[in-house]
C-alpha cells in the first residue's frame, strides 16, 4: 500500500456504468476493454478494495459517458430514475465511502431539473453530471436552462464532462487517424475540444447573467482553459464583439476543475496561479485511469502541505458539502 497523505482523500470523477442503461449504447459507446467494464460495473468488493490500496477516502460516483444524454424524451425520465435510485442503493450500502453526482434526462429539459432536485432532496446527491451533447445540442441550449436554474436553487454543482464529438465533426477532424490512434477521438483530444467548446459556449450563452451563482466543474485541469484564459478573455473583448463580457470573470468565479486524468506539475500550477488553488479538487477518472498514478503524483506537487490538503479534500467539502 502506497504511504497516505496526511489528510483525507476524495476523488470526485469516479465512473460507473448502470447494467440497464449501457443496454441502450451502440457503436462506439457500446464497450470498453475488458478490465475497465469489470470495473465499470463494480459498486462495491473490487472499487473499494482499490481505493484501500491506495489511501482513498471516498469517491464521489457519476455514470460514464455517454450517460443518458442521447436518450430521446421519451421514457428517458423514467430509465434515468432507475439508474439514479440504483446508485442510491449502492451508495446506501457505504456512506462513508460513496457520495454520487446525479445523471439526467437531459433531453427532457424539465424533467431533468426534477430528478436534479429529487436526487438532491431525496437521496443527498452532490449535483449531476451531464456528457457532451445532448440531442446534438451543446449543453449552453437555452432549453437546457431550467437545468441551470434549478442547480443555482438548490446550491449544487453541474459537473461537464466530455462526450464523442458529433459525428460530422469526428469524419472532418477524426477519421484519418482513429483507426490507428482511436483514443484521439476520446482523451487524448477530441473529449477535450468538446468539452472546453461547451464551457466557452456556457460563458458567451449569458446563462451566467441570469444565473449568476451557478457552479460548474471542469475535468482533466479544466480542459485546457486554464492554460488559454488570458488569451480568450482578451480575445472575446476585441473591438467587434456584440456586448462587453469578462470570460476571465467568469470563469475563475463560476467554475472549478479537476485533476481527473491529468497528472502534470506544470499543468498543475498554471491552473493554480489562473484560478487560485481554491478552485481545484482531486479526481482520478477511475477506471479509465488507475488510482496509483494520481495518489503518487500529489506527493509531487510543488505546493504547502495545507494546499495539498485542499486540493485532495478541503474544496470538495466545501462545494460538495460532504
Amino acid at each position: 500500500m502506497l504511504k497516505k497523505p496526511n489528510c483525507p482523500v476524495i476523488a470526485i470523477e469516479e465512473h460507473y456504468w448502470d447494467a440497464e442503461l449501457a443496454k441502450t449504447y451502440t457503436g462506439l459507446e457500446a464497450g470498453r476493454p475488458g478490465p475497465q467494464m469489470e470495473r465499470l460495473h463494480d459498486l462495491g468488493a473490487l472499487r473499494i478494495k482499490e481505493m484501500d490500496e491506495t489511501g482513498i477516502d471516498m469517491q464521489v460516483i457519476s455514470h460514464g459517458a455517454p450517460s443518458t444524454q442521447k436518450l430521446p424524451a421519451d421514457g428517458a425520465a423514467a430509465l434515468t430514475r432507475g439508474v439514479n435510485d440504483r446508485l442510491a442503493a449502492a451508495i446506501a450500502a457505504h456512506p462513508k465511502r460513496f457520495a454520487a453526482f446525479a445523471a439526467l434526462p437531459s433531453n427532457d429539459p424539465k424533467a431533468a431539473a426534477d430528478e436534479l432536485e429529487r436526487t438532491v432532496t431525496k437521496h443527498g446527491f452532490k449535483g449531476a453530471m451531464m456528457h457532451g451533447l445532448s440531442g446534438g445540442l451543446f449543453l449552453d441550449d437555452k432549453r437546457f436552462w431550467p437545468i441551470y436554474e434549478r442547480a443555482e436553487r438548490l446550491d449544487v454543482p453541474v459537473y461537464f464532462h466530455p462526450g464523442l464529438p458529433d459525428a460530422r465533426v469526428m469524419e472532418a477532424y477524426y477519421n484519418d487517424y482513429a483507426k490507428d490512434f482511436p483514443m484521439v477521438v476520446r482523451a487524448a483530444w477530441g473529449y477535450t475540444v468538446e468539452t472546453a467548446t461547451t464551457a466557452i459556449r456556457m460563458v458567451l450563452s449569458g446563462v451566467f447573467d441570469k444565473h449568476p451563482k451557478l457552479k460548474v466543474i471542469l475535468g482533466h485541469l479544466g480542459e485546457t482553459l486554464p492554460f488559454l484564459v488570458w488569451r480568450v478573455d482578451h480575445a472575446i473583448a476585441r473591438p467587434g464583439a456584440a456586448k462587453k463580457i469578462s470570460f476571465r470573470d467568469i470563469f475563475c468565479n463560476n467554475f472549478w476543475i479537476t485533476t481527473s486524468g491529468n497528472f502534470s506539475n506544470p499543468a498543475l500550477m498554471c491552473c493554480v496561479q489562473e484560478m487560485g488553488v481554491d478552485r481545484i479538487m482531486f479526481a482520478i477518472d477511475w477506471p479509465f485511469v488507475a488510482n496509483p498514478p494520481g495518489v503518487d503524483w500529489m506527493k509531487t506537487v510543488p505546493l504547502c502541505d495545507e494546499d495539498k490538503a485542499k486540493i485532495l479534500s478541503g474544496n470538495a467539502k466545501r462545494l460538495l458539502r460532504l
